[in-house]
Parts: structure tokens; sequence; C-alpha cells
């Protein structure tokens, strides 16, 4: 099944435009793409949510969103203060099985971090994932406690049996520094997974045009990019 599962080291690090630049390389591959939210949160009705912003920045993709509440907690959470049903691991599945008949990629983007509830039986992204079998996309923050972070997700991936692709380093700052260089050599290690991309910071507020055309570049070949890992982490590791 053509699911990948992008899930986080923790809140606000880059899933949703990792997911978009994910997304825009396989449409420039010419690959059709569904993205799926499972529950969006802080996000009013009236307001544009992840799964739009990928659309907005990657192009003609299909867009689900199978739940949203109004509060920026998780969704278990922002599910029981405003009264409305939880999102379901099962519900997550079937949804993305649906999608997977119809499109050569389908892209689910977590919220928060892998273990983050999505309802009060302690269903989460995980165990969405496990239903699926799909491979899960890490996506972690460049600085200082990353390691621990993106060592404690993987550790629990591989707990449970789960296909770890990789880890892409969501928002790469202009001026690295000391601690953001030397994590390109040490991500790997702890991980145990290859570093699978890094987009430069701000790549959500170029355009969307700008935005499709250097995607592939952020993204390394296992990703359908250009991006070469061992390049990158010798130009910023050098004297280090």
């Amino acid at each position: 099944m053509p699911v990948l599962v992008i899930t986080g080291t923790g809140t606000e690090i880059g899933k949703t435009v990792t997911t978009a630049a994910v997304a825009a390389t396989a449409l420039a591959a010419g690959r059709s793409v569904a993205v799926l939210k499972p529950a969006q949160t802080g996000v009013r009705e009236d307001e544009r949510g992840d799964a739009a912003e990928v659309a907005r920045l990657a192009g003609p993709v299909t867009t689900r969103e199978l739940a949203r509440y109004p509060e920026p907690l998780a969704p278990a959470t922002a599910a029981r203060r405003s009264g409305l049903p939880p999102v379901t691991p099962e519900e997550v599945a079937r949804a993305s099985a649906d999608l997977a008949t119809g499109h050569d990629l389908v892209l689910v983007e977590g919220a928060g971090g892998l273990l983050v509830r999505f309802d009060e039986k302690g269903g989460s992204l995980a165990d969405a994932a496990a239903l699926l079998d799909a491979q899960v996309l890490v996506v972690a923050p460049a600085g200082l406690g990353t390691l621990n972070s993106t060592e404690l997700t993987a550790r629990e991936l591989r707990g449970r049996g789960l296909d770890f692709l990789g880890v892409v380093l969501g928002s790469w700052p202009g001026s690295p520094d000391l601690a953001s260089r030397c994590n390109l050599a040490d991500l790997p290690t702890v991980a145990g997974a290859p570093l699978l991309g890094a987009l430069p910071a701000g790549a959500g507020a170029r355009t969307p045009a700008g935005f499709r055309a250097a995607a592939p570049g952020w993204l390394a070949p296992g990703l359908g990019g250009t991006w070469d890992a061992v390049a990158f982490t010798a130009r910023h590791t050098s004297g280090t």
C-alpha cells in the first residue's frame, strides 16, 4: 500500500512543510498524491488547516481531514473538551486505504509526536501505522535536544516493529550553530536510520512556485529528490 506516515519528535518542527515537500516532489515525478490529516487541532472551521496548506504549497493533491477541533491541544484532549467524537487508529487506517485505491501516494500527517493520543483509549498514529503496515518518516529539529527525542522516537518505532524510513530536518537554519552541525553526523547514529533531507528555515514562506521548484533539492533520493546527505554533512561539519 503506497502510504507514508509522517510524524515528528514534537510540535512546530516542520511536519506540514515537510509533507508539502514530499508531495511536491512526488507530483513533479508525475505521481498522484493524497494528504490525510487525521486530527486537526487549534484551527477554526473557516481557517486553512495543515492539509490545505500542503495543497497550497505543493499543488494539486487530494486532501482529507477526519476531525477538526478548535483548541490547540492533543487530539484526545481537544475532542473531549469540544464534545466532538475522537478519531481512532482504525478510522485513520480505513481512510488511508480508501485514498490509496485512487492515488499513487498517500501522506498521513500526524499531530505532534508519534504517541500523541487520538482517543481516550490511547490510540495513536503509531497504531494507525501498524494497521497500515506503512513506512514512517520522522521530522526532527536540527538543534540542541534533538538527539534524545529522535532516539526515543526511533526506539518506539522499532519496538513496535514499524518500518522506520528515516529522518528529515524540518527547518535547517541559515547560520547553523555548533550543536546543529554536529547533529548532522550524530542523528543517523542515534536514529539507526538515514538522514533523508533538510528543509531550509522559512521554506513554507516561499511562493508556491518557488517551493515546488526547490522541494526536490531538499529531499534525498529515497524520497524522490536529489539532496545528498553525505555532501550536505561534509559541507557543514568541516572544521567542527
